[in-house]
């Protein structure tokens, strides 16, 4: 497979499928932004796509809660073909307002199946956080489960931009499971990987979850957006040397290629 096929699912309020769609290109997918009713109204099939990502923005207009509409859909509307495409190992990854979405869908963690077992709350600050983070990439020199993070560094650089980002566990029991199973992805953290409060953990989440997978390892989201960093010069600082690939590549690019060259393999 040359091109693997990217789905780029957008509905109303959907602002980042572009730039998403972007990313997928750089990464070598063929990417494909398509509207939720094609879906549902059977004129576009979703297992004729090797990759499902859903992007940010505010879907729906975050009524309810943010991503929750959506996720409603997602669960009532395309429960069976999401189990069919899942099933078949394909990789999925939701962020910002996807990420609100898997996790309120119940894909994410995922360990009850589609019972929602997480949330991500209105930020500490009760303000929308606008702001660029360091992200501890918690499978750094660790047994790797999730498939987008092979090759990370420990610590990568990536802007966030929401109002509700708070990640929170259902209860003791959820957070314990999540990280029993190796599920936690990334965590918001200082320059040096260190413990970080506010603002380096724009929302308060809690133990500074940024991202988490599913027990497979092939569903990844977070609240940060790598599409908004796949080049040195999107950098805020690339002007003084801030590259850590000298490919000129930025740290959110080699995510999505991961994506991709695991879909080849399919």
């Amino acid at each position: 497979m040359k091109r693997p096929k990217a789905c780029i699912l957008r509905t109303a309020g959907t602002n980042c499928d572009r730039e998403t769609a972007y990313a997928f290109l750089k990464a070598g997918a063929e990417p494909s932004a398509v509207h939720i009713n094609s879906f549902i109204s059977a004129r576009d099939k979703l297992d004729s796509y090797q990759i499902l990502a859903i992007p940010g923005g505010f879907s729906y207009g975050d009524d309810v809660a943010a991503g929750k509409i959506l996720a409603n859909e997602l669960k009532c509307k395309l429960r069976e073909k999401l189990e069919v495409f899942i099933s078949s190992g394909k990789p999925i990854i939701g962020i910002c307002n996807g990420f609100q979405v898997l996790i309120k869908c119940g894909l994410l963690p995922g360990n009850s199946g589609l019972e929602q077992e997480a949330s991500l709350f209105i930020n500490d600050s009760g303000r929308f956080e606008d702001r660029w983070v360091y992200l501890k990439n918690f499978s750094f020199n660790r047994k790797q489960k999730c498939i987008w993070t092979k090759g990370l560094p420990g610590v990568i650089y990536l802007p966030v931009a929401h109002g509700e980002g708070k990640f929170v566990a259902r209860n003791k029991e959820s957070l314990k499971a999540i990280k029993k199973n190796s599920q936690v992805v990334f965590q918001y953290c200082d320059q040096e990987a260190g413990p970080a409060g506010y603002p380096a953990n724009p929302n308060g989440s809690q133990e500074n979850i940024a991202g988490i997978c599913d027990v497979t390892g092939r569903i990844l989201g977070l609240m940060p957006h790598p599409e908004r960093h796949i080049a040195n010069f999107q950098h805020p600082r690339w002007t003084a040397g801030a590259r850590r690939f000298g490919s000129g590549e930025g740290d959110g690019l080699l995510i999505f290629k991961n994506g991709v060259e695991y879909a080849r393999k399919l």
